[in-house]
């Protein structure tokens, strides 16, 4: 199997993660396992747990991180079941986390997976394609008010309502079943000056992949990655999508702020106080050079927080 990633700011979250050799790390997003590599080469007794949903990224990781394998924990989980299932090893505290948040290349590009508008296959899109629901049964299934709803909110899909429209007449004449034929919808609903741009379905695979996998739900899970934190532990998320962004930039600032009262109220009465301090304000992007060797990571942002 050829698993093709180049992990995304790779130099700046293992900086940030400020790793102490001694301690326990987790990366919650193994892939490839660029990132796991960085963070094991520096701990001497300490200890590394990896998650990923998808067993094809937990089978080459291991040839990748073969030589540290007696230093590392591989869970077949979705990181969102951190805290229950490093419970399960006794772990409570860690010294740091990584998220990764993006879909690695080989999701991307190997075509049976059905991610991609690019590679002609079944529909499908799960990054645990051992369990859930694909994206075969949200395009055939769902009704136009959730796929309205899906278009919307993940994809911020400008011709939502043409799409859904043209999804559910087609479908009542036959299922949708592959990535072309969801591609063609899509295409087909833009003027024909722009039928072209296959690239017009973008948001509309990703909005669907979001739903499939369930991505933004899964980022309820910082609160516990927080909770578990020691004194000065730290936590690294990098995310590819404005909505992502979103959560993790408004999370990281509510635990990172004092009061939450309304500013008209002269003296606080919320009692709220911060438990973490931001190691950066504003995130940090890759560098130019780095997006010019990988043009996937131009979306690409690292937020950083430590425990107080």
């Amino acid at each position: 199997m050829q698993f093709n990633h180049i992990s995304v700011l790779k130099e700046e979250s293992i900086l940030g993660l400020n790793i102490n050799p001694e301690g326990i790390y987790v990366d919650c997003t193994l892939g490839g396992g660029g990132h796991s590599l960085e963070i094991v080469k520096k701990l001497t007794s300490g200890r590394l747990f990896c998650f990923d949903k998808d067993l094809d990224a937990i089978n080459y990781a291991k040839t990748v991180l073969d030589k540290y394998l007696d230093k590392i924990t591989i869970i077949h989980d979705n990181f969102k079941n951190i805290k229950k299932r490093l419970q399960e090893f006794g772990i409570t505290k860690v010294d740091g986390i990584l998220c990764d948040l993006g879909v690695s290349s080989y999701q991307l590009d190997t075509a049976e997976r059905g991610f991609s508008y690019r590679y002609d296959a079944k529909l499908d899109m799960r990054m645990d394609n051992t369990s859930g629901i694909s994206a075969y049964e949200v395009i055939n299934n769902y009704t136009s008010e959730q796929l309205e709803k899906i278009l919307f909110k993940y994809g911020e899909e400008k011709n939502t309502f043409a799409i859904v429209k043209k999804i559910i007449h087609d479908r009542k004449i036959k299922p949708i079943q592959t990535t072309f034929e969801l591609k063609d919808i899509v295409v087909s609903c833009y003027p024909p000056k722009l039928r072209n741009k296959p690239a017009l379905a973008n948001k509309v695979f990703q909005a669907i992949r979001i739903e499939v996998n369930g991505e933004l739900d899964d980022l309820n899970s910082l609160e516990d990655m927080i909770d578990i934190l020691n004194e000065k532990g730290r936590l690294c998320v990098i995310t590819f999508h404005p909505l992502e962004d979103r959560i993790v930039k408004n999370t990281f600032k509510l635990h990172s702020t004092d009061c939450l009262c309304p500013p008209h109220i002269p003296k606080c009465v919320c009692g709220h106080v911060s438990d973490v301090i931001l190691i950066n304000k504003k995130p940090i992007i890759p560098s130019e050079n780095e997006m010019l060797k990988n043009s996937r990571s131009a979306s690409a942002k690292l937020r950083i927080i430590e425990k107080k």
